[in-house]
């Protein structure tokens, strides 16, 4: 019996012999004498993944012409990492130790082996086509093998390679290989910034529960040395700063903390800048926001605060009386040996009784009016 078979020009087709390969066919017409009905066709689509591995296998150990000829062939060691191009178009990130198979024919492949012995750091080209992936009209396979970041400005990132502190990465876009080891990025931000230290219930020397509000501003000096050292920077500073809060309110008492705060804040500050000698961390300034009493401690204050300032009113009023006594004592002393200005003080009394006067009625002419309706000496 006569079989035919068809391939079309944009497949590649295999004859098989009992489920067993046999050869390759070209595109084309094909016929085989078949009575048995034994022979059978595949068929894949030019320039798409070749699935069947031991297939291609087979080619490779038993065809290598056939296998060149028709197939492209994309092997990587466990020290490589490769970049699958279509066309010039970067489609896949291929881990180490892969395999691909594709049908030489309608879709130009290329392999670019990347070697990962010694380089972790992907380079910048391609760093820059990597940024926006899901910009792309068709994404790329497989970039969970890269580590991409985005050191903003203003700010800079610890490398960790392995655990270990590798180096300082400045404001840019950088992209490192994950493969065969283990990559850690962590952000540091180089400005001044503020740390709050809020709601410390502390107890005074006297025994009287307070709660302190502190704040403070820091930056680093020098990045690497602070992560060599510390594990958490940030974290490691607030801490000294409630240690140093804590010793400096709970050795004073009540009235040496409300009336001197800044003494609060130069004990805290001289404290956490000991601490931080040498770690690359500076402290710039360090302060108490508020000191917050209980309830009854506040009623207490408010009525030692009332009694103090009514008598420093009755103070000022006893100092003022005495003021305007002497006042007018000098100036009885002053009428006494000086007649004209006794009738200068009777004019100016005169002239105030008559702002309250509306009508006023002068009998005697006017001499009466100026020496007979006041007058300050006696009969």
């Amino acid at each position: 019996m006569l079989k035919r078979f068809v391939v079309k020009k944009s497949e590649q087709g295999a004859l098989f012999r009992d489920a067993d390969f046999e050869r390759l066919l070209p595109a084309g017409r094909h016929h085989f004498f078949d009575p048995l009905d034994r022979l059978s066709l595949t068929t894949w689509p030019l320039g798409a993944p070749m699935t069947d591995t031991a297939l291609a296998d087979y080619l490779l150990q038993q065809q290598p012409a056939s296998a060149t000829a028709h197939l492209e062939v994309m092997e990587l060691n466990e020290d490589e990492a490769g970049l699958r191009y279509e066309n010039d178009v970067l489609v896949e990130v291929l881990p180490p130790g892969s395999r691909r198979f594709f049908w030489k024919g309608r879709v130009r492949h290329r392999l670019q082996r990347v070697d990962l012995k010694d380089a972790y750091v992907v380079a910048p080209a391609l760093a820059t086509h990597l940024a926006q992936p899901a910009l792309r009209e068709r994404a790329i396979v497989g970039l969970t093998g890269l580590l991409l970041v985005q050191v903003p400005a203003y700010h800079c990132a610890v490398l960790r390679v392995d655990g270990k502190v590798a180096r300082l990465l400045p404001p840019d876009r950088h992209a490192f290989w994950r493969f065969n080891r283990e990559i850690q990025v962590e952000l540091v931000d180089a400005r001044w910034q503020t740390m709050e230290v809020s709601g410390q219930e502390i107890l005074s020397r006297d025994k009287v529960g307070l709660r302190v509000n502190l704040a403070a501003t820091w930056r680093f000096s020098d990045v690497l040395l602070a992560f060599e050292k510390l594990a958490k920077p940030a974290e490691h500073l607030y801490r000294e700063l409630q240690f140093g809060l804590r010793a400096a309110v709970g050795t004073r008492l009540l009235d040496e903390l409300l009336d001197n705060r800044q003494l609060i804040d130069e004990l805290v500050g001289a404290h956490v800048r000991r601490k931080f000698d040498g770690f690359g961390v500076e402290i710039g300034s360090v302060g108490v926001k508020d000191i917050v009493l209980p309830g009854e401690m506040k009623a207490i204050l408010a009525k030692v605060v009332e009694a103090a300032k009514a008598a420093e009113a009755n103070v000022i009023r006893r100092r003022e009386e005495t003021a305007a006594t002497r006042s007018l004592l000098n100036t009885a002393k002053v009428m006494e040996d000086n007649p004209t200005a006794l009738r200068l003080k009777e004019l100016e009394t005169l002239e105030r009784v008559a702002e309250r006067i509306d009508r006023i009625s002068v009998f005697g002419g006017l001499e009466q009016v100026l020496h007979g309706l006041v007058s300050l000496r006696s009969a």
